[in-house]
């Protein structure tokens, strides 16, 4: 069963809480190259990504030195189920990642990735900025977030671990 929150709330006036943002540099023993591999893997998310239950690219293309992709993630919690499209920009030569929201229920979202080879592995600068359009999803998403954000990093850093050992 799908459940949809209502929008009543916004149309009534009442503010949305802000989500704060998250940052993390983490130190990794795989390389930048591999951890680039991984969060560029876009379409294994669902295998991995906690409340990540589908995705779709729905275009690709290059712009520069960069690959330009178009995907909808269908995320769940709690029989809370939302759909949505975001633009991300895999950067192998700079070793960034960038996805930023363009359709869904987030008022903003970008995610921000950067991958900077060490002598044994690599550094991970992670940042993530969002917030939901709808006030009750923001609440939610503000008591749980911190824990919420760790977990899906840990995901990423567990999904190599897998890979590479």
């Amino acid at each position: 069963m799908r459940a949809r929150i209502s929008n009543a709330c916004a149309r009534h006036g009442w503010r949305a809480p802000d989500v704060p943002s998250h940052s993390e540099i983490r130190e990794l023993p795989y390389s930048a190259e591999q951890m680039f591999a991984v969060v560029a893997d876009v379409e294994r998310y669902p295998e991995f990504l906690p409340w990540c239950l589908s995705v779709r690219v729905l275009s690709r293309g290059r712009e520069g030195g960069a690959e330009v992709m178009t995907a909808e993630m269908l995320v769940g919690y709690h029989g809370v189920r939302e759909r949505y499209v975001s633009r991300v920009t895999l950067d192998k030569n700079a070793r960034t990642i960038e996805a930023v929201h363009i359709q869904g229920p987030f008022e903003r979202l970008t995610n921000r990735w950067r991958f900077e080879p060490r002598a044994k592995g690599s550094r991970i600068d992670f940042f993530i900025d969002f917030a939901f359009k709808n006030w009750l999803l923001s609440a939610l998403a503000g008591i749980a977030f911190e824990r919420t954000v760790m977990r899906m990093a840990d995901a990423f850093v567990e999904r190599a671990k897998k890979l590479y050992g």
